[in-house]
């Protein structure tokens, strides 16, 4: 049996750096990957972005209506030379709904088909995503990703900053990008950004 796994970590831990990493280890044993990551995820387009610089495009992106089985064996099905997929890697798994979770289980289980999805936790408040909750709830496999905070610490936390100040009100989701960026923060550090002493 096929198994669901999620791979999660605070902002600039590696995340897509190792979806990509996993693309390239089946590639490269002639096994076949589609790629995909939620529609709302708007940096790099039609790209998984990795920090490091390494890009690669998706083969489809997944809308909040979308049917992720459907979509996988509509896309798998396009292959005009009959290629087997080995896999399907998804980016920013925490932007999935709660039913494509389970919709990729189904692709796991009763489809054989290895899904991989990559994704934070926890938003800025350090509250869990809809998608993310329920890849806790449901996985086959967790795997933390770590990478540190300023201080040197684990870092478990993502602080939204505008202008320069960390912001703890407003919507769950706002794009990395020109107006809004993150920074990974240990539990210490967020507390004392928050002016929790």
């Amino acid at each position: 049996m096929s198994k669901l796994y999620f791979r999660y970590g605070a902002m600039n831990s590696g995340k897509s750096t190792a979806l990509l990493q996993a693309a390239f280890n089946y590639e490269e044993r002639s096994q076949h990957v589609l790629l995909a990551k939620p529609a709302i995820d708007s940096k790099g387009d039609r790209k998984i972005v990795s920090r490091l610089g390494v890009t690669r495009d998706v083969d489809f992106l997944v809308e909040p209506k979308d049917n992720l089985r459907a979509l996988f064996k509509n896309h798998r099905d396009s292959f005009s030379d009959g290629r087997q997929i080995a896999c399907l890697l998804i980016d920013e798994a925490q932007f999935l709904t709660p039913e494509q979770v389970d919709q990729a289980l189904e692709l796991a289980v009763l489809d054989g088909i290895p899904v991989l999805a990559y994704g934070i936790r926890t938003d800025f408040q350090t509250k869990s995503f809809p998608g993310s909750m329920r890849l806790l709830e449901i996985a086959h496999s967790l795997e933390e990703l770590k990478t540190i905070c300023r201080c040197g610490r684990k870092a478990m936390f993502n602080g939204r900053v505008i202008n320069g100040e960390f912001i703890f009100d407003g919507e769950q989701v706002a794009i990395d990008g020109d107006q809004v960026s993150y920074e990974s923060l240990c539990a210490a550090c967020y507390l004392a950004k928050k002016n929790i002493h």
